[in-house]
C-alpha cells in the first residue's frame, strides 16, 4: 500500500532575514505546468470575492463577524469640538521626583533648617504618582493633583503636600 514514501524537504531557513528568495518560491516548481496550480475547470480569475474587505455586511459577513466584531456601526456619544488641554495631566512617579530636586539639596547632609521644595508643575508635570520610593529626607512637593500612595510615602518620609491650582 506504501510502496513508495515521498520523503519531507527539510524545513528550510530563509537567508538575508526574512526575505523570501526565488529559488524556494511556489512559481519555480509549478513552471511549465499548464494551469499553474489553479484547475482546469473552474479558472483562476482576477477578484471573485472582490478587493480588500468589500462583501463585509454581504458575502464576507460570517467572517466580520467572527474575526472583526464591532467593526461596522457606531458606538458611544459625539463629543463635539473635543479639545484636549482640559485633559492635559503629565505625571511623574516618586522615584524620578528626586531629578527635580535642586543640586544644593542633593547631597543628603544639607542644613536640616532648609527643607527642598519641589514644584513639579515649573518642571511640566501635574499629577505625581506612588510608583518607587524616596528618600527619608523631608521635602516639600508642589503638584495639582497626588495619587493616595503618593501622598502617604512623602509623608512618611517626613514631607508634605501642597495642592496648588
Amino acid at each position: 500500500l506504501f510502496d513508495h514514501v515521498i520523503p519531507r524537504q527539510p524545513f528550510l531557513f530563509l537567508p538575508r532575514g526574512d526575505k523570501m528568495v526565488t529559488r524556494l518560491r511556489k512559481t519555480r516548481k509549478l513552471r511549465g505546468k499548464v494551469t499553474f496550480g489553479h484547475g482546469r475547470i473552474i479558472k483562476h480569475r482576477k477578484h471573485p470575492g472582490g478587493r480588500g474587505n468589500a462583501g463585509g455586511q454581504h458575502h464576507h459577513r460570517i467572517h466580520f463577524d467572527k474575526f472583526h466584531p464591532g467593526y461596522f456601526g457606531k458606538k458611544g456619544m459625539r463629543y463635539l469640538h473635543y479639545t484636549k488641554n482640559k485633559y492635559h495631566n503629565p505625571i511623574v512617579n516618586l522615584d524620578k521626583l528626586w531629578s527635580l530636586v535642586p543640586d544644593q539639596f542633593k547631597d543628603l547632609k544639607s542644613p536640616k533648617d532648609k527643607v527642598p521644595i519641589i514644584d513639579v508643575v515649573q518642571h511640566g508635570y501635574y499629577k505625581v504618582l506612588g510608583k518607587g520610593i524616596i528618600p527619608k529626607v523631608p521635602v516639600i512637593v508642589k503638584a495639582k493633583f497626588f495619587s493616595r500612595i503618593a501622598e502617604k510615602k512623602i509623608k512618611e518620609a517626613g514631607g508634605a503636600c501642597v495642592l496648588v491650582a
